[in-house]
């Protein structure tokens, strides 16, 4: 209320200033209704200024433009306009909407059903006053839903992280004066300036420009800064050919503008992506809905259990109310409460592992779905490359080849003369060395620390020069005059003189081939100029071309004494090259069955040349733009996107489409990135990984996992991991399970068949302790099995409970429930149970889970060849089990207890030999399934 009675009173003195300031000449007293008409007149006006579509803006001439905006392009706006304006359109940021209370959050994550199966076995322990079993139920459940909602909670901050690319502060016309406001107060219709180092306050219409460069990377995924102009365009393409727009966000690279507002906020193009991202939710991960799942495949089991258990009473006469609370008790006693316990264990644990490897991983089960991935997109610039122009190629005006080694801007790297390899440094070559001193005096970028202040390809002429040992040699000239580089003549030139001496001047150009060489007459050969001849040039534009096809951007350089009769020194080639490991990364994703896939918004023959480069798809490619993807039915889209390697001129709308389009075909796909276009697919993919050094804050918090070194080849690291934890979750749902049901199996069979209990309450929790407790937590740390990134990603709709693993289940519960029986039938006297038949039945069933869980420690793999050695903590927990059992049976407190007696050393020598029967025999299938499926694997190569 006190805010809109502000804003109503500062209106009321806004109308009665801006009313007298406007007053008609020769009046006297103002007249009210005059003031009050004027006032509402000027309201309305304000009322009918809209935002400009960029592809709109770019169209209009300045002064259709102004009219439009209804704003005086000399002065700006006034103060009463700008209050107008932003009642309309709001402030010039992003207002994220607002999110669920934290407790909801918190609360949400119970709706998960294995979270659901626990309570309610948690509230049925109450009812039949098992208060222990309902405490621990209930511990592991909180420690569960609180690791879960910390990670989440942390994670999804991506809406307010675009916040922080919008610039705080601009250069503002207004009421005739250049003001320095926050530009979080521009409203459209502001006049802004922008000069080098600036980052754009909003979507502007240029109205005047000098050499403006914008680096439009982070928005469009092209590498080279673009030319802006403010020249009425006749028709409007897509984004990146808007010369005469600058888009939010952006960095001026070089020059000065003046621009119109003509979006803010969500109506810019960066809001574009700001709703897109707000649309769009994080898919569940495949573990989730595994352990969905097994929830509910659970909760199966244990009504089918109850509802046995009842049926055979009710035909043995029983009472079927005692007959109910056995049943559920025992299906309480089935369910692995250890399991979500031992899961978030897991995924912690690789989380950890992950982050020695310099890779940062924010949601918890995003770890386990790596090991799904079949399909990685991937953004070109930033990701695949590094985001640094570099020279790789020199073809020099007398024939000389040379190649270029190292990426970026640090002078690493040598030039190799070709095709004898011989390093070349300073003028050892007097060609090489003239055309590297061109390069390097025809230049105003800055290397310093690594990084290029100006354009990238003036700064990897300077790399160059650095390589070649030459980079101090402009200093030895005397600049006079600079003829700037612009987008209609496409070359800049120099003039310069020897320093301390009395020589002619010299000019030095850089530019476009077509138009360097008309301005040569000669070319240089040795240190010597000869005539330019019609073959020269011939030569000269097939290598250019040759050059350009490889996505190469290509520069000639020239030097003489007057522009018309410059003398041609050759050529060089520049690229943003693949990091270092990429294509060794691409390779083994590709052997493993990840298909890897280029989305960029580069043009196709730079794509291509950096697909073949790091050989995508075996060096078999298919190119896809995103015009050709636009006019694709929605229905032929999975078809269609699957087959395609490369994806050039896109947007984040397209990147997008295709991420939808495949996981429709049913891929789990990964996407990395770093730009803001790159957010929202980073967000809508299964698996988003940004860039940690190279990426935008936006991206890395759209991202679910950060490469912190930006080094692709992490990500074969994070897969292995991934297929790694999850062999880890079936094993210990193995032995866990095994270990219940037969547990389960001898008190049902005692139930049901009127027989004496063989194991009493305190060793069925001692066994529960076990089942619950070390041996099988120990399961789920199991190192992860160097094989595992050979294996093809795991299937979507594979489940935790698969029918091998059922069958495996099953034959480990019989053999532990056959032999326990066998030894109590053989030690139960006539006279009725003693505590000797008690103690070697329990120590029995003891160690057959403790061999049990030996071979749970993998599926396929012998224990010899997965090594007794490697899981110390398994060791350290069995060993301490062992341990336990002995105190149990022979320290005197604790056989009251237990109600034990002590054994002698032929007992625990009998049945270990009997409890080993499990381990012996699963080994002994493991060995006859890999011998079954050898014979298969060679029949495939």
């Amino acid at each position: 209320m006190v805010e809109g009675g502000f804003a109503k009173l500062f209106q009321k003195r806004s109308f009665f200033r801006f009313a007298q300031k406007y007053q008609p000449l020769g009046s006297g007293e103002p007249e009210e209704e005059t003031h009050e008409e004027r006032a509402l007149t000027i309201i309305e006006q304000e009322k009918e200024v809209t935002v400009l579509p960029p592809k709109d803006a770019c169209k209009c001439h300045k002064e259709d433009l102004a009219r439009a905006l209804n704003v005086d392009l000399q002065t700006g706006l006034s103060e009463f306009s700008v209050l107008q304006r932003r009642l309309k359109h709001g402030w010039n940021e992003f207002s994220v909407e607002n999110t669920e209370p934290i407790w909801k959050k918190y609360l949400d994550q119970f709706k998960n059903p294995l979270i659901l199966l626990l309570l309610a076995s948690a509230l049925v322990s109450v009812i039949t006053k098992e208060y222990e079993d309902a405490a621990s139920i209930a511990m592991a459940v909180l420690i569960v839903v609180t690791v879960a909602f910390i990670q989440e909670y942390r994670s999804e901050k991506s809406l307010e992280e675009l916040n922080k690319l919008v610039p705080p502060e601009c250069n503002c016309l207004r009421e005739g004066k250049l003001q320095h406001l926050l530009a979080r107060e521009l409203v459209p219709g502001d006049i802004i300036y922008l000069s080098v180092g600036d980052r754009v306050p909003a979507d502007l219409r240029l109205i005047e420009v000098t050499d403006l460069l914008v680096d439009e990377s982070s928005f469009t995924g092209e590498a080279e800064p673009c030319n802006k102009t403010d020249t009425v365009l006749l028709a409007a393409g897509d984004i990146t050919t808007l010369s005469n727009v600058v888009f939010m966000g952006t960095l001026v690279r070089y020059g000065k503008g003046k621009g119109v507002v003509i979006g803010t906020g969500e109506n810019s193009q960066f809001g574009e992506v700001f709703k897109m991202m707000q649309a769009e939710e994080t898919p569940k991960t495949p573990l989730q809905k595994s352990m969905d799942r097994l929830g509910k495949q659970l909760t199966l089991f244990s009504f089918g259990i109850i509802g046995l258990i009842m049926l055979i009473g009710w035909l043995q006469g029983k009472h079927l109310l005692s007959m109910f609370t056995i049943g559920v008790s025992l299906a309480v006693a089935a369910i692995p409460e250890g399991l979500p316990i031992v899961v978030t264990v897991t995924l912690v644990l690789g989380v950890l592992r992950m982050a020695k490897k310099r890779v940062i991983v924010k949601k918890l089960p995003i770890v386990e779905t790596l090991g799904c991935c079949n399909v990685i997109c991937s953004d070109k610039t930033g990701t695949l490359t590094a985001n640094e122009m570099t020279v790789t190629r020199i073809v020099t005006s007398d024939g000389f080849q040379a190649e270029v080694s190292g990426v970026g801007y640090n002078g690493e790297g040598n030039v190799y003369l070709l095709p004898s390899k011989e390093i070349l440094k300073e003028f050892s070559n007097i060609s090489v060395g003239k055309l590297v001193e061109a390069g390097c005096v025809v230049n105003n970028a800055i290397i310093r620390k690594n990084s290029v202040m100006g354009q990238p390809t003036e700064g990897a002429l300077i790399a160059l020069a650095m390589k070649m040992e030459l980079a101090d040699i402009k200093d030895i000239y005397v600049r006079k005059k600079e003829i700037p580089f612009s987008s209609e003549q496409k070359w800049m030139a120099v003039k310069c003189t020897l320093k301390n001496q009395d020589q002619e001047d010299i000019y030095f150009m850089k530019g476009a081939f077509e138009e360097v060489i008309r301005c040569c007459t000669l070319y240089n050969s040795g240190g010597i100029s000869l005539s330019l001849t019609p073959q020269q040039k011939a030569f000269y534009q097939q290598e250019e071309k040759r050059m350009g096809s490889s996505g190469l951007r290509v520069l000639a350089l020239a030097s003489g004494p007057e522009l018309g009769k410059l003398t041609f020194l050759g050529l060089v080639g520049i690229i943003d090259p693949p990091r270092a490991g990429v294509r060794e990364a691409v390779q083994v994703l590709f052997e493993s069955g990840v298909s890897v896939k280029m989305i960029t918004g580069d043009a196709l023959e730079t794509a291509v040349a950096i697909g073949q480069n790091i050989g995508l798809c075996n060096g078999k490619l298919k190119a896809m733009s995103g015009e050709e993807l636009d006019q694709l039915a929605e229905a032929e889209l999975p078809s269609t996107v699957k087959n395609v390697s490369i994806f050039f001129r896109t947007s984040p709308k397209h990147k997008l489409k295709i991420i939808k389009a495949l996981q429709r075909a049913g891929a789990i796909v990964s996407m990395t990135g770093d730009g803001v276009n790159d957010a929202v697919a980073l967000k809508s993919a299964d698996i988003g990984i940004a860039m940690g050094q190279a990426g935008t804050d936006v991206s890395k918090e759209a991202a679910n996992m950060i490469l912190v070194d930006d080094d692709f080849s992490t990500v074969m690291n994070a897969i292995e991991e991934g297929k790694g934890i999850f062999y880890n979750i079936k094993n210990f749902v193995r032995f866990q399970l095994s270990t219940s049901i037969s547990a389960l199996s001898l008190i049902t069979l005692s139930t049901v068949l009127n027989l004496p209990n063989p194991l009493n309450a305190m060793q069925i929790l001692w066994i529960n302790i076990i089942m619950d407790g070390p041996p099988a937590q120990s399961l789920g740390v199991e190192p992860v099995d160097r094989d595992t990134i050979k294996q093809p990603p795991r299937c979507i709709t594979d489940t935790i409970l698969s029918k091998s693993l059922i069958l495996k289940i099953f034959m480990s519960a019989l053999i532990i429930i056959s032999g326990t029986l066998f030894v109590f039938w053989k030690e139960n006297p006539k006279s009725g149970i003693t505590p000797r038949t008690t103690t070697m039945t329990f120590t029995c069933f003891v160690f057959f889970d403790l061999f049990n869980a030996l071979t749970c420690r993998s599926q396929t793999k012998l224990i010899f060849e997965i090594g007794f050695f490697r899981n110390r903590m398994f060791l350290y927990s069995v060993l301490g089990s062992f341990l336990g059992q002995l105190a149990v049976i022979y320290v005197p407190p604790l056989q009251k207890i237990f109600q034990t007696e002590n054994l002698g050393v032929l007992d625990l020598l009998f049945l270990t030999g009997l409890a080993s029967s499990v381990f012996v025999v699963s080994e002994f299938v493991k060995f006859c399934e890999k011998r079954c499926c050898q014979p298969k694997n060679k029949g495939r190569s």
